[in-house]
């Protein structure tokens, strides 16, 4: 018991430094590629040339500053709103696998997990904008839980498509399933997978309160929505929260669609050899594969956000209940009768003629 406590606890302060240096990096990063979109520089002065040190400053000064609470706000909704917001984003990590068997929490269940606890980040929107005591705030925070619940459904049933195809909700085993190279992936599996995976990263984006999803920061209605009234640290934790469930939806995603921690130029019995002889090695670069693959997505969720204009209310509403959740359900229901329907037309095929995934034991309970 006492070795397990000591494991969790590492594993508990490795994530929570992961997160915090990982917003750290994603808000340098943002002002950078927003600077070169949108052809300015960004934050050259502190840090030298690429202002690396700019966002350590920004920090210093979040904490430096006076924690202000509304006289008409309730205290204790007002406190708890950030810490539970941030607390739905991180636990996602929990279960994600870096590398293979690389994950602090092994569950056969992970996907379910990690869906169900960032979905609690919610509770700390509507409680932020109901505490604040602020009519912009309670819209806001009314506004954004209608986006963000609304958009789960669509997500979640995108990620059902690679979960078929997988047999297994454990998402080390799925992503064992796609090693090798590229086109073993199930993003290349058949034309379901292809487009669940876009159909899912635009859910996602949503879900994350990013732009052109961002109806919490309506400056000319709304002033900066559920998160108004708040400064100083609890007014961060909000963007740690947002910038972690970029990192926690993107590595769904990669686990999922884009095979993992597997490079993909590397056969799978490479692969299997490199971990049995030279493990630390094969985890270290593993790791850094995965990483990099989530670092992408979030790129493009970055660059998306500075290049399209943000949708009105309803529009984004639309987009969801009119027309991704009608394609999620039909890319579900595709992806379900496809194997039936090439066994009937070629009785002869055994496997489909994309890739038939190999089995993998599945992780003790």
């Amino acid at each position: 018991m006492g070795w397990t406590l000591l494991v969790l606890t590492v594993a508990a302060i490795v994530l929570v430094t992961f997160v915090a240096l990982s917003a750290i990096f994603f808000i340098w990063l943002e002002r950078k590629v927003a600077g070169r979109i949108q052809d300015r520089l960004g934050p050259t002065r502190a840090g030298g040339k690429f202002g690396w040190l700019q966002t350590i400053a920004d920090g210093i000064k979040l904490l430096a500053k006076e924690d202000l609470i509304p006289a008409n706000a309730d205290q204790f909704l007002f406190r708890l709103g950030p810490y539970l917001a941030f607390t739905g984003s991180f636990l996602a990590y929990l279960a994600l696998p870096f590398s293979r068997d690389v994950v602090a929490l092994q569950m056969n269940i992970a996907l379910f997990f990690m869906l169900a606890v960032m979905a609690t980040e919610v509770f700390g929107v509507i409680l932020a904008g109901y505490g604040s005591g602020s009519k912009w705030a309670l819209f806001g925070g009314m506004r954004e839980a209608a986006q963000v619940v609304s958009y789960e459904v669509p997500m979640a049933i995108c990620v059902l498509v690679p979960v078929l195809v997988a047999g297994t909700l454990n998402l080390n085993v799925i992503s064992q399933q796609q090693a090798g190279l590229f086109w073993n992936w199930y993003v290349l599996h058949d034309p379901f997978t292809f487009l669940a995976f876009w159909t899912y990263f635009t859910c996602a984006t949503a879900s994350c309160k990013r732009a052109p999803f961002d109806l919490a920061e309506a400056e000319s209605e709304l002033v900066a929505g559920f998160h108004t009234e708040y400064s100083g640290l609890r007014w961060s934790f909000f963007f740690m929260a947002e910038y972690g469930s970029m990192f926690a939806v993107s590595g769904i995603a990669t686990t999922l669609f884009l095979g993992g921690w597997h490079t993909g130029v590397v056969p799978a019995s490479l692969s299997d050899w490199l971990f049995e002889n030279v493990w630390f090695l094969y985890v270290v670069l593993s790791v850094v594969v995965f990483i990099a693959k989530c670092w992408i997505l979030v790129f493009v969720m970055m660059w998306v956000r500075w290049t399209l204009p943000r949708l009105r209310i309803d529009q984004v509403m639309t987009t969801c209940l009119k027309y991704l959740l009608p394609i999620a359900c039909f890319l579900l229901l595709g992806a379900s009768l496809l194997p039936l329907v090439w066994h009937s037309v070629f009785p002869g095929w055994v496997k489909l003629p994309f890739r038939n995934p190999p089995a993998f034991p599945a992780a003790p309970r």
